[in-house]
């Protein structure tokens, strides 16, 4: 039988293998230099000791902190440089400088309709509270005139991308973590290099890291051949860099600035179960359409320009259509940067869970969170709210599996109902809130989706498509097992330690 291995996994390994070999020669020249290594070795402690001063006064989690902390301090001859190399967010001023410059560009088109803003006051007085961060602060207006579909698995919002994508007019945006070839994309791209031909202005924006193993090297050049623009965010290097931590983790689809999809579907077959891996995938996703699409066409533009040094502007792209009518829902679609210092994907999670006042539904394939998000969710457990969590059966990163188990007795000592998804990969990032507020996303409750990635969601106030996120979780919850009180609770010393360390460098996973 023969044995084949795909040339992107080739790939993969030797860019691994080449940062592992600078590392390595770091070492061994520390190690095997005489006296010079004393000084070496006094000027990389120093260095370390240096970091740390430097970790303590960021505003990053205290979480994160006090994990890279303990790290460089059991290593302190190479750990100030490993978290140089790899945890040192700010890395380059000037991209953050000029995300910021593109922000500030896009400012003018994301104005605040005060009579939108006072109808979701109306629906209930603190969501207000929540409508009006993302505007003032985050930038990202709350719409009306717009209108969302829940979908509830990634054949829904197949099926409906195929049939939105065919009435392309204009322009097709697509912004991608993984793109792999299969049914899927291949379908998708038939569409893609049609409407090019047709003079349409098709991009295509995917992550370097996302794609290393399922998409070539020189896919680009592939892609630029059949009529279609394609940039890679932030691609692979054999240089060690912090550059790597921050992936673009979004899926969005911008059509003609009309109508748009985001949420935790990929360009793979998995996600639509053509191919079984880690069992059944249940996923959701989102269908915007109407005024709301503006601040999605707005951050896909910013994206683009970011990774190509580009200089598209907005106008051209933004809806110049009349606004929907007759809607039932208020929408306001945000983005998360890591470029920044306001952890926005989880400050909308934060507040939702504090506003609750009888349940919150949670779906997540991963449960990795914070002090801060624990005790939250774990207060409005005890203070009567209804907390019901599902996570996934399967794994897809078995270490991401047991840090997620790692915080069940604690939350369901607390009162939250826990669940796993029996048939599969629960991928889904949803909650959904007091029949009257819900969020469908990129964003996973870890602290890579919360503080590293670039992430995006929407936020719906009242409609049919709160109701359905409710709804589709109810019906979940027939296909999971509770966990019950002690469950997954260590049985020995050894797992017990193993689960602490666990825990300790969960910020880093």
């Amino acid at each position: 039988m023969k044995i084949r291995i795909k040339p992107t996994a080739v790939r993969a390994f030797v860019l691994v293998f080449l940062i592992m070999a600078q590392l390595a020669l770091v070492a061994f020249t520390i190690w095997t230099t005489s006296k010079v290594s004393i000084y070496i070795d006094a000027a990389l402690s120093l260095i370390s000791l240096f970091v740390v001063l430097y970790i303590v006064k960021t505003r990053s989690d205290p979480s994160y902190k006090l994990t890279w902390s303990i790290l460089i301090l059991l290593m302190p001859v190479f750990g100030g440089l490993f978290y140089l190399l790899f945890g040192l967010q700010p890395w380059s001023h000037r991209l953050r400088r000029r995300m910021t410059s593109l922000e500030a560009a896009a400012r003018p088109h994301l104005k605040q309709d005060a009579a939108v803003m006072a109808s979701v006051s109306a629906l209930r007085s603190d969501f207000e509270r929540q409508a009006r961060y993302l505007s003032e602060t985050a930038g990202f207006p709350v719409y009306g005139s717009s209108d969302a579909e829940h979908l509830k698995s990634g054949e829904a919002q197949f099926e409906s991308l195929q049939t939105e994508l065919a009435k392309a007019e204009r322009f097709i945006f697509l912004e991608y973590f993984i793109i792999e070839e299969g049914l899927m994309w291949n379908t998708i791209l038939g569409i893609l290099v049609e409407k090019a031909a047709k003079g349409l202005d098709v991009r295509v924006l995917y992550d370097g890291i996302g794609c290393i193993i399922t998409l070539p090297p020189d896919y680009p050049a592939k892609l630029e051949s059949l009529g279609i623009e394609c940039a890679v965010f932030n691609p692979a290097s054999a240089v060690p860099s912090t550059i790597l931590n921050n992936r673009d983790h979004r899926k969005l689809v911008i059509i003609d600035g009309s109508v748009a999809f985001t949420g935790g579907v990929n360009m793979a077959d998995e996600y639509i179960n053509k191919i079984e891996k880690f069992g059944h995938w249940k996923d959701a996703a989102v269908v915007v359409k109407g005024a709301a699409v503006e601040s999605l066409t707005i951050m896909f533009i910013n994206m683009w320009n970011l990774q190509t040094k580009g200089c598209t502007g907005y106008e051209a792209f933004l809806n110049n259509r009349l606004p929907l009518t007759g809607s039932d829902v208020f929408v306001q679609p945000y983005a998360d940067s890591p470029l920044d210092d306001e952890s926005v994907g989880e400050s909308v999670y934060m507040n939702i869970v504090n506003a609750a006042r009888s349940y919150i539904y949670i779906t997540t394939p991963y449960l990795i969170v914070d002090h801060t998000m624990m005790t939250a969710i774990c207060l409005a457990a005890k203070s009567g709210v209804d907390v019901r969590i599902i996570a996934p059966r399967h794994w897809d990163k078995w270490y991401a599996h047991m840090a997620t188990r790692s915080y069940y007795d604690e939350l369901v000592a607390a009162g939250v109902k826990l669940y796993e998804y029996v048939d599969g990969f629960m991928h889904a990032k949803t909650f959904v809130s007091d029949d009257i507020v819900a969020v469908i996303g990129t964003t996973n409750l870890d602290y890579r989706s919360l503080f590293l990635h670039y992430e995006c969601g929407v936020l719906l106030y009242g409609g049919r498509a709160v109701s359905s996120v409710r709804d589709d979780f109810e019906h979940t919850l027939e296909r999971c097992d509770p966990v019950a009180p002690g469950e997954y609770r260590p049985r020995n010393i050894v797992s017990r330690l193993f689960l602490q360390a666990l825990r300790l460098i969960a910020p880093l996973m």
